[in-house]
């Protein structure tokens, strides 16, 4: 028998003004769409912004059905726009931040799995790390520079 450790490591803001200005701008939009995220459901809003290569940031809301599985996260609406209007362009950072109507978020939210394996296509697909920043409404934003920090035995083609 063997036993692996796995180990995470995020780098932890407390302030926004710790942040590199790119960032700071990438997390106003991120905050800035989160109001436009469609979840009469949940009442939980997500706000994603992607900083592509050539400086284009694409937005993303989730967006709720009532039946439940026929909606979408925020990460992934973004980043599958961002695959579509520009396939051939590196995604260098996602911004992911997310609210609630009933509880304050006060701990940094970070994407849930089917997003992570989302954005892993798009790390493994330009074989370059995307970084990814989360937070909450406020409190500590985590920032993790590659997608296999959050999800480190990712499944990915090589696989099938």
């Amino acid at each position: 028998m063997k036993t692996i450790t796995i180990t995470n490591q995020f780098t932890i803001y407390s302030k926004t003004a710790e942040l590199p200005i790119e960032i700071q701008n990438l997390m106003q939009k991120a905050i800035q769409i989160r109001s436009q995220a469609y979840a009469p459901y949940s009442k939980f809003k997500v706000g994603a912004a992607i900083l592509l290569e050539n400086g284009e940031i694409i937005l993303g809301t989730n967006q709720e059905n009532a039946a439940y599985p026929s909606g979408l996260c925020a990460e992934r609406v973004a980043i599958f726009q961002a695959g579509t209007l520009y396939p051939n362009t590196l995604i260098k950072t996602v911004f992911i931040t997310a609210a609630s109507d009933l509880n304050p978020t006060k701990t940094p939210i970070p994407p849930c799995g089917a997003c992570r394996q989302s954005i892993a296509e798009y790390e493994l697909k330009q074989d370059r790390p995307i970084e990814i920043y989360f937070t909450g409404e406020s409190g500590d934003i985590y920032k993790s520079d590659s997608i296999k920090n959050l999800l480190p035995l990712l499944f990915n083609k090589n696989l099938l």
